[in-house]
């Protein structure tokens, strides 16, 4: 007698594909996790909380379809709460799918319309693609129904330029007294906002303890290791040599999807991102982070990685074309289209070597900023994901001599293919650098780049403001007014 298995309703199976598909990982099989991962959609039940998991595994190696499947399986579950529907929502506007959020929202009943995390939700978005009226209005609608939200302090205080007597100014004060029991990470995005109110109206000296303090908060949720990063840097200076990277086989892939934007946080790779995707030949771009996943078969990213995967993919194989296709598919899953993207995702130069490997088309612009203002500028913002070493001027300057040792490596390795932009140059002659990004991007100029403001879309940087004006210069030499405070970071660095 046959028995028919209802897998539906057999949570064993479930758990035993995910737990498949993390061992495939560990193996460096991303293929197979994925495949894993795919058939629990197919079998697995319509709700249950392990969506939560399934739903960051597959966010984690570029599954974004899975993930999005999955983090709707769990705003479907039973009861349905806020929190599932909010997260859902995040995940598509996270993947460029914030109509399906709106619509969403916009068939829910009047009064839950009204709640203050979907009127913070809704104000947020509306910020990332520039219309910061309507954001303003609905985080002021969030506050007008419960006045102590410090995240939505903090993204009201990111959007707004304070002014001396400014009557948020002092409601924010007022609220800072009843935050002491606040959770860490919270207290130090409200603190952050009242740095940045303080800075507004010029006061620099409330300002930088306001933003010392938030930092303080910040190193409670990771440490930065320094001898990790230095000796990780080592290696790859060793390892990826013309005559190492001459040993690996060559990549059969010439397709080019993207263009590379790398530099440090703060450094104007938003800046550079917005320009190339005013282009009529670039669909959009992003800190997009899928690279990382297509290279899960080094499983370390590592040279000696490199060769371990070349030789587990066997003779007569393409291992390095098979890591461009991976990367190519996750870029039209997140972008729905085959055009060229922007690829901007941060701590790129750790496995530069291994995206020229793989792409041998890639074009990389690489931005370079005084140091000590994308210091200031780094300590004064509040990254969204953890950034340990953004907490400590001392880390900050540890970190930025590590890149730069990266940096030089790699151009030296790779000069026809890394172009440098100084930011200061660049903002200072836009007419002269712009021409020159778009003929290493193999683009033909055209004049709506140079009005790149004017383009409509969506940014989740911190320079969501500064790329909706025209080119500036009025950020060159911003860590003058922080001279003093910044002696930590100068002595470090330039020792």
């Amino acid at each position: 007698m046959t028995v028919i298995v209802d897998r539906d309703m057999n949570p064993s199976i479930s758990n035993s594909r995910v737990l498949q598909a993390v061992e495939a990982l560990k193996s460096g099989d991303r293929r197979a996790a994925v495949n894993l991962l795919r058939d629990e959609l197919r079998f697995g039940s319509t709700e249950g909380e392990r969506w939560r998991s399934v739903a960051k595994l597959s966010f984690d190696i570029g599954a974004i379809d899975v993930g999005l499947e999955a983090s709707r399986r769990l705003a479907a579950t039973a009861p349905v709460t806020l929190e599932r529907l909010l997260d859902y929502w995040g995940n598509l506007a996270n993947y460029g799918q914030t109509e399906i959020a709106r619509l969403a929202i916009s068939k829910l009943p009047t009064a839950h319309r009204q709640h203050p995390a979907i009127a913070h939700f809704l104000g947020t978005i509306a910020g990332q693609e520039g219309d910061f009226v309507t954001a303003e209005r609905q985080f002021r609608a969030a506050l007008a129904t419960t006045p102590d939200l410090p995240q939505t302090w903090f993204a009201l205080a990111m959007i707004k330029t304070f002014t001396d007597g400014d009557n948020d100014l002092a409601s924010m004060e007022q609220l800072r007294g009843r935050l002491s029991n606040a959770q860490p990470a919270i207290h130090a995005r409200f603190l952050n906002a009242l740095a940045k109110a303080k800075h507004d109206t010029g006061d620099i000296e409330g300002a930088f303890a306001l933003y010392s303090q938030s930092a303080q908060f910040r190193q409670t949720e990771a440490v930065y290791n320094r001898d990790a990063i230095d000796k990780f840097a080592d290696q790859l200076c060793k390892d990826f040599t013309p005559e190492r990277i001459a040993t690996l086989r060559q990549s059969s892939n010439q397709d080019r999807k993207s263009i590379f934007v790398n530099g440090l946080p703060r450094s104007g790779t938003t800046l550079v991102e917005q320009i190339l995707v005013s282009h009529s030949q670039v669909v959009d771009g992003a800190e997009i982070n899928l690279f990382r996943a297509a290279l899960i078969p080094t499983r370390d990213y590592s040279f000696a990685g490199a060769v371990d995967y070349e030789k587990r993919a066997g003779e007569g194989s393409d291992p390095w074309g098979a890591v461009a296709r991976e990367y190519h598919e996750m870029l039209a899953l997140r972008f729905q289209t085959t055009g060229l993207v922007v690829d901007k995702t941060l701590s790129q130069s750790h496995f530069m070597g291994l995206i020229m490997q793989a792409l041998p088309s890639a074009k990389v612009i690489w931005m370079r900023r005084k140091p000590e203002d994308t210091a200031l500028s780094c300590y004064r913002n509040f990254f969204s994901s953890a950034i340990p070493w953004s907490w400590s001027l001392t880390d900050t300057a540890h970190y930025f001599r590590v890149e730069d040792r990266l940096y030089t490596h790699w151009s030296a390795l790779f000069p026809d293919r890394i172009l440098t932009v100084p930011y200061e140059e660049l903002v200072r002659e836009p007419k002269v650098w712009i021409p020159k990004i778009l003929a290493h991007a193999i683009l033909d100029d055209e004049p709506q780049v140079y009005d790149f403001h004017e383009t409509k879309r969506s940014v989740r940087t911190a320079s969501v403001q500064q790329v909706r004006g025209p080119i500036s210069t009025a950020r060159i030499g911003a860590a003058k007014a922080y001279e003093r405070h910044l002696a930590p970071f100068l002595d470090a660095y330039y020792s």
